[in-house]
């Protein structure tokens, strides 16, 4: 380990990232800031969707994007296809962990999930963030930051009421 990397320690570690939004970008831009080599999996042609959320925009970057993405290299598989899935085989062979925020199940449906890839790649750690947890009734439901905020009550505290009844 160089002298510059004592404060990194998961260099030497890969993580395969095949998140978007927030709590899967946020947890591996987490583990690059400690040195881990992350490698994001985008869609080709549009790449993650929080590319275009904005404004802020750098140029023609969303600021946001940039904020969850940092220190990660990004490549563009179409994990639908035959060779995408491929692509994502190899690269999960040499990683230490994949980390992934589909619904519960999507992966599976793809031949990538959890009991897909360990047959190939026994010491993958496969982390699996969810909305809502893997079964139950909600566990099909895409899990947003402000949804759950709405259902834990917190949006009913903010602001005031307002009513319409008054507006022409």
């Amino acid at each position: 380990m160089s002298a510059g990397n004592h404060l990194r320690p998961l260099c030497g570690y890969r993580v395969l990232d095949m998140t978007r939004v927030l709590a899967g970008p946020y947890a591996t831009m987490l583990l690059g800031d400690m040195g881990a080599d992350v490698i994001k999996v985008e869609k080709p042609g549009c790449g993650d969707d929080t590319r275009s959320w904005g404004p802020p925009f750098v140029k023609s970057e969303s600021c946001y994007f940039m904020a969850v993405n940092r220190n990660k290299r990004s490549i563009a598989v179409d994990i639908k296809q035959p060779k995408g899935k491929d692509i994502i085989r190899e690269i999960a062979k040499k990683s230490d962990v994949l980390i992934e925020n589909f619904v519960p199940g999507g992966l599976d449906k793809l031949q990538l999930g959890y009991e897909d890839l360990r047959k190939i790649a026994p010491s993958l750690i496969y982390c699996s963030i969810t909305g809502y947890g893997s079964d139950g009734p909600l566990a099909k439901r895409a899990g947003y930051d402000v949804v759950a905020a709405a259902m834990g009550g917190l949006l009913n505290i903010t602001g005031h009421e307002v009513h319409f009844n008054n507006i022409v």
